[in-house]
């Protein structure tokens, strides 16, 4: 999925109590990010019918909602998806599901992203999980799933990037979040990564939500992380 601009490639994450906090964010940032993440926090809140203003709008939108379910449950969602218009949706990076969504969404300009580990996981977060790989690994482990079910990318942490394009090859969508400027607290993120480093891993869109939304001057910490991101 092919990035053309600085702008095309920093999603703003919405992850605000209300629809109105969310569509002020947005005024606020007009004429500099075009490309905003609807997730769940905004998705219980209205956020869908959101969704289908800022595509209305002519805003690119990312649906991050972490598809997992039985194949035909998540085929049968992947197709409304598609409807609603927008750019790129996530689900879980689990083999059967990323088929299943794959086969709904063909023939659409639907980007689907596989989530390989979230970010606010660590070594000891997975042990306690019942899984049997550390973070690096089981990322690697769905990149290459990914790959194999025709997916559109793949979101991982920046600190995982590198290695996960030499794996899915310079066309695919590789999208970071845990993302935090220099200086910035990382908040429950614990693998994370500034603007420019994440873009020189190999990046292809980077997710942003607390540094900007939170900021008491929105408009101006995009800017300044679009500088950031430019300079790389």
């Amino acid at each position: 999925m092919a990035a053309e601009t600085m702008s095309d490639r920093l999603i703003v994450g919405l992850d605000l109590p209300t629809v109105a906090e969310a569509e002020k964010v947005v005024r606020e940032l007009d004429g500099v990010v075009t490309f905003f993440k609807i997730g769940y926090r905004q998705v219980f809140a209205g956020g869908l019918e959101l969704a289908r203003d800022l595509v209305a709008d002519g805003k690119k939108v990312f649906l991050d909602v972490k598809l997992l379910d039985i194949d035909n449950t998540v085929a049968e969602g992947v197709e409304n998806i598609v409807a609603m218009g927008v750019d790129m949706v996530t689900l879980h990076a689990y083999p059967k599901a990323m088929r299943a969504a794959v086969a709904a969404a063909k023939g659409s300009d639907l980007c689907l992203l596989g989530v390989t580990v979230l970010t606010s996981m660590d070594a000891q977060d997975l042990i306690d999980a019942g899984y049997e790989y550390d973070p690096q690994t089981l990322v690697m482990r769905r990149a290459e799933q990914a790959l194999a079910a025709g997916m559109g990318g793949v979101v991982c942490s920046a600190a995982e990037a590198s290695a996960v394009r030499r794996i899915i090859g310079p066309k695919l969508a590789l999208v970071t979040p845990g993302i935090r400027p220099a200086g910035a607290a990382h908040g429950d993120q614990k693998r994370v990564m500034t603007p420019a480093d994440a873009l020189r891993a190999g990046a292809s869109h980077l997710v942003v939500a607390r540094p900007i939304v939170a900021a008491p001057d929105p408009r101006a910490a995009a800017q300044a992380i679009l500088a950031e991101m430019q300079a790389a």
